[in-house]
């Protein structure tokens, strides 16, 4: 099937609310990962603590049943991992169930081993902090009620640990001992991972602002898309009008047998189908007609036609144009692209006192890279530091700058990129590059 590479079918601020909530997704992936990771730290202490517990304190515990359970959590977490090792869609209910499997498992340990009077109990302070980081705030505080419940439950039915109460012994006693443990787990981990956590959080904060700001550009595109076709319409028949008349002053003998006139003529028929191909390739570009857009092509032939057909229509001194592409591959092209690097070429056309452009065309490991040079001024730093934004032009003119918009956001359709650049020995450097893959053809004669 053929792929159109359609400016403003492409770019449409519809797909904002899909590409955040892709945001969330992986944000939440993330955080499970996390709380995977976690999980196996809390087997490894679980696992410690029992052992010293045994064999240092001398401590009876329901060895089997407590293995137990740490069986179940080690099965529990090797599925999770089984589950989320790749990148897949995980929301806040799915995070929630997680964190009452662990509140879960650690009020089957704490029952087993003393209830309110182990001091690892305040282990369920890491949970409802982490719920706090992770969860929307209904989930939250369900967990804040399902570990005071669980609290309540063992301080009723937890048979307590055959300790000897000796809290006056101070650092001494086996109860003050674990309670500092308890806190230096709960404050290392939390430590560790609500930062890790934090850190999630502010880079989907700052994808969010891109992708709201990209929402917003890709707006303004398709309004201007919207005005250009309309004022592309409008322009037809006009142009049309005036196509025939020129065909009838060419043949008429007062012309005819003018030489200065019919050259005059011939140079006004080739300025008005170059205006007809514009008004035809912004049709073409809105979706308002067929056919012709994306043309079966190959990349010299593309490439080495635009650079003639640029420099025979505009009032370029010096064009140095230089193709150091090996392959002939066979591609397709669409007249927005045609159109952003003739906007890229009319641009140093423009900065260039001397009238000199040079484009020097490339492929390396499957990126095809245009690059446009100019001897102007260079560009301006404000301007560099906003480059592509709509309206930042060194032109002192209202609505400078949207070509350089329209070119940053095309590539950026295309899976490409555009950066700019002044050069040390003076003059600007914009670099475009595209994937071949966006504009190479498929098997059996078919775009891809």
């Amino acid at each position: 099937m053929a792929v159109k590479f359609d400016l403003l079918t492409k770019i449409t601020p519809s797909i904002a609310p899909a590409l955040e909530a892709n945001v969330e997704y992986v944000a939440g992936h993330q955080n499970m990962l996390q709380l995977i990771e976690l999980r196996w730290i809390a087997v490894v202490g679980q696992v410690t603590t029992i052992a010293g517990a045994i064999l240092l304190f001398d401590i009876n515990l329901p060895l089997v049943h407590m293995l137990q359970v740490l069986a179940c959590l080690i099965a529990f977490n090797i599925a999770s991992h089984l589950r989320w090792h790749e990148k897949k869609p995980v929301s806040n209910a799915e995070i929630f169930m997680a964190l009452l499997v662990d509140v879960a498992t650690l009020t089957v340990q704490l029952y087993l081993s003393g209830g309110t009077t182990n001091p690892f109990a305040f282990l369920y302070l890491l949970q409802i902090i982490i719920s706090a980081v992770l969860l929307e705030a209904w989930s939250t505080w369900t967990i804040v009620v399902v570990t005071l419940v669980c609290l309540g439950l063992l301080a009723v039915f937890a048979q307590p640990l055959a300790l000897p109460f000796d809290h006056a012994r101070g650092i001494a006693s086996l109860y003050v001992q674990g309670m500092l443990i308890c806190f230096a787990l709960n404050a290392g981990l939390l430590v560790i991972f609500v930062s890790r956590i934090s850190g999630t959080v502010r880079a989907k904060a700052a994808q969010l602002a891109e992708l709201r700001q990209r929402a917003a550009e890709e707006e303004h595109i398709v309004r201007m898309g919207l005005l250009a076709s309309g004022a592309a319409h409008e322009l037809g028949t006009p142009l049309a009008t005036l196509s025939v008349i020129l065909g009838d002053w060419k043949r008429m003998p007062e012309f005819r047998n003018s030489p200065v006139l019919l050259e005059e003529i011939g140079e006004m028929q080739t300025q008005l189908q170059r205006c007809k191909s514009i008004v035809s390739g912004i049709l073409l570009s809105a979706g308002k007609a067929r056919g012709e857009s994306a043309l079966r092509t190959t990349i010299h032939t593309f490439l080495d036609g635009l650079a003639e057909d640029w420099e025979d229509s505009r009032p370029v001194k010096d064009f140095e144009y230089e193709n150091r592409i090996v392959d002939d591959i066979p591609v397709v092209f669409d007249s927005a692209l045609k159109q952003s690097i003739d906007n890229l070429l009319d641009n140093a056309l423009e900065a260039s006192p001397t009238g000199w452009v040079g484009l020097v065309a490339s492929v390396e490991d499957g990126i095809l890279t245009l690059v446009v040079l100019d001897r102007g001024a260079g560009f301006a730093p404000g301007v560099l530091a906003q480059f592509g934004k709509p309206y930042q032009s060194t032109k002192g003119r209202s609505g400078g700058g949207l070509g350089l918009f329209l070119v940053v956001n095309v590539a950026r359709t295309l899976g490409g990129a555009v950066v700019a650049r002044n050069r040390e020995e003076g003059g600007a450097q914009v670099t475009l590059t595209i994937p071949l893959a966006a504009i190479s053809l498929g098997g059996e004669g078919e775009h891809v």
